[in-house]
């Protein structure tokens, strides 16, 4: 890849070419790994924003530990599962992955 790059930027344009044809196909790479690579993850991150803003009491979740649970009350910060009866951990928003159903529906 940086070979590459040398080679495209130390070249010398041929008669007629500009110099913008040199780094036409750098942008091109670069526009691939937009719309291949970043954008799909902004978009997953921003729909995994929007699902842990809309947790309420009671939904079934899995943490980023893999421990399931349910909702019990929800804070500013922070949530407070119940992982078994009269078991209650206090765990942050951001550990929260998703619900069990996705889990099942994946396997």
């Amino acid at each position: 890849m940086n070979n590459l790059l040398y080679v495209l930027l130390m070249t010398q344009p041929a008669e007629g070419q500009s110099g913008i044809m040199q780094f036409l196909p750098l942008l091109l790479i670069i526009v691939v790994f937009y719309f291949f690579m970043i954008r799909p993850q902004m978009k997953r991150q921003k729909d995994l924003k929007k699902y842990r803003e809309a947790l309420q009491k009671g939904d079934k979740v899995v943490t980023t530990g893999g421990i399931y649970g349910k909702i019990n009350e929800i804070k500013d910060a922070h949530i407070i599962v119940e992982i078994d009866t009269n078991v209650k951990i206090k765990i942050d928003k951001s550990a929260i992955l998703k619900d069990s159903s996705d889990i099942s529906a994946a396997k």
